[in-house]
């Protein structure tokens, strides 16, 4: 009787969902989403997020351009990942989730690329749906320009109302009220401060969806905040969530990728941008760290060459216990990347070493602060990095950017704490004249 009256949702009662990331990121940007799924009953199995190469978009979408995609090449890597979803699971729809950049590719993909027979629900965050801007003679041949031919096709029309959304599929947009930079009336964002870009707080809704707005969110709160996945639960179920924060498993199996930077991940001179690629020959130490101080305990809990395919794990860790990840490779920095520790397990846990800037190297040490899922906003967060309550890099006012980078002028060895809105992330110092670097990551 108590197994007939479980609420719990089995796989088949469940979607397959496929989460797409934004411009020059990384699946790894939906792990805490994938576990407020999991932990309000969501099959893991169900949950679907993966790298797209080269994620970065071209200047001009007509125009080729080493280590950038266009949005047909979206597109069609969307496509391909529906499809082998609904292979492996057996499904014949599916839910897309996506942010930023990502949502370019859902709303073609459902447009032009035949999404529309096999895509149930769509949920776009701070997806620039009219652009980023929209001047005459300013990069008009940009996806991301309001005047594009890539954009205009994809706002006409639908139907006699206007609806700009594909009919068939039921639509919701996630916006923040005005704090989003990619969602701005005035250019400051993109570099052009006190012009006009013709883009309003409004410009991620669309004539015809749900469109939901959020106070204070910053552009990748949109879709990575509790707020956001609150939104999206109830649009996809009709009710509240259990929870907004993810239950804590016993222990937590840890997987993903290691991807390196440029057009050739392997080559230094091809750049220093995202490229998703697989990063074949790096080497990846993982170490049990004291949380208070980022002191290693003990020797390594796991060692790993990297294949081919990038992938590492599957490492089993504790759920209360920090943790170092060392990547080495040649033409990178020994990176040591310090992460508050791991409530559940994770399967896009991806990691890329750094490259050293000109601009760095007379420090002595050199430590990164960095909020992937969100960016730091002096006028709104409480921060503190090393004891400065004024981020180093980050404007005095605004939410636009997501890292901080701290140059020391001593290599001597020490502890470094950094802090966002209570949660705690504590690394240690290494010398860069010996080619190494502190990453400390906030994991929400």
């Amino acid at each position: 009787m108590l197994a007939a009256c479980s609420t719990t949702p089995t796989s088949a009662d469940r979607l397959p969902i496929v989460f797409v990331h934004g411009n020059g990121d990384s699946a790894a940007l939906w792990q805490t989403t994938i576990w407020r799924f999991e932990s309000n009953g969501w099959p893991r199995d169900r949950l679907f997020a993966s790298d797209q190469p080269f994620p970065l978009a071209r200047d001009d979408d007509a125009v080729a351009q080493p280590g950038r995609s266009s949005a047909a090449e979206s597109m069609a890597f969307l496509k391909a990942e529906v499809d082998r979803v609904l292979k492996t699971t057996g499904a014949s729809q599916v839910i897309l989730i996506g942010n930023s950049r990502g949502g370019n590719a859902i709303r073609n993909y459902i447009q032009n690329g035949g999404g529309d027979r096999v895509v149930s629900r769509v949920v776009l965050g701070g997806n620039p749906a009219h652009g980023i801007w929209a001047v005459k003679g300013l990069h008009e041949g940009s996806e991301f320009s309001g005047l594009s031919p890539f954009m205009r096709q994809l706002n006409q029309p639908k139907n006699a109302a206007g609806d700009e959304v594909t009919p068939g599929v039921k639509w919701l947009t996630v916006r923040s009220d005005h704090n989003d930079k990619y969602a701005q009336p005035d250019g400051v964002w993109i570099g052009a401060k006190g012009m006009p870009t013709n883009i309003g707080f409004d410009g991620p809704a669309l004539k015809g969806a749900s469109n939901v707005v959020i106070p204070r969110l910053d552009h990748r709160e949109t879709s990575f905040s509790p707020a956001a996945f609150e939104a999206a639960w109830r649009f996809l179920t009709g009710s509240p969530p259990r929870t907004l924060q993810p239950v804590a498993e016993a222990q937590a199996t840890l997987s993903g990728r290691v991807t390196g930077l440029g057009l050739d991940p392997h080559d230094p001179a091809s750049g220093d941008f995202a490229d998703n690629l697989p990063l074949a020959g790096a080497q990846l130490a993982i170490f049990a760290v004291d949380a208070t101080t980022g002191m290693r305990q003990g020797t390594s809990a796991w060692t790993q060459t990297i294949a081919a395919d990038g992938r590492w794990g599957p490492f089993i860790a504790r759920p209360d216990t920090a943790y170092e990840f060392v990547l080495s490779a040649p033409g990178y920095a020994t990176t040591h990347i310090y992460r508050s520790p791991f409530p559940r397990s994770s399967s896009v846990v991806q990691l890329c070493p750094q490259r050293i800037a000109e601009a760095d190297r007379a420090a002595k040490a050199l430590v990164i602060f960095t909020r992937p899922r969100g960016y730091f906003d002096a006028q709104r967060d409480t921060m503190r990095f090393d004891g400065q309550t004024t981020l180093p890099g980050v404007p005095p006012q605004g939410a636009g950017v997501s890292s901080a980078k701290l140059k020391l002028t001593s290599d001597e060895a020490r502890t470094v704490p950094a802090e966002f809105n209570g949660e705690r992330v504590v690394g240690r110092t290494w010398p860069l004249a010996r080619g190494e670097v502190s990453v400390l990551e906030l994991s929400y």
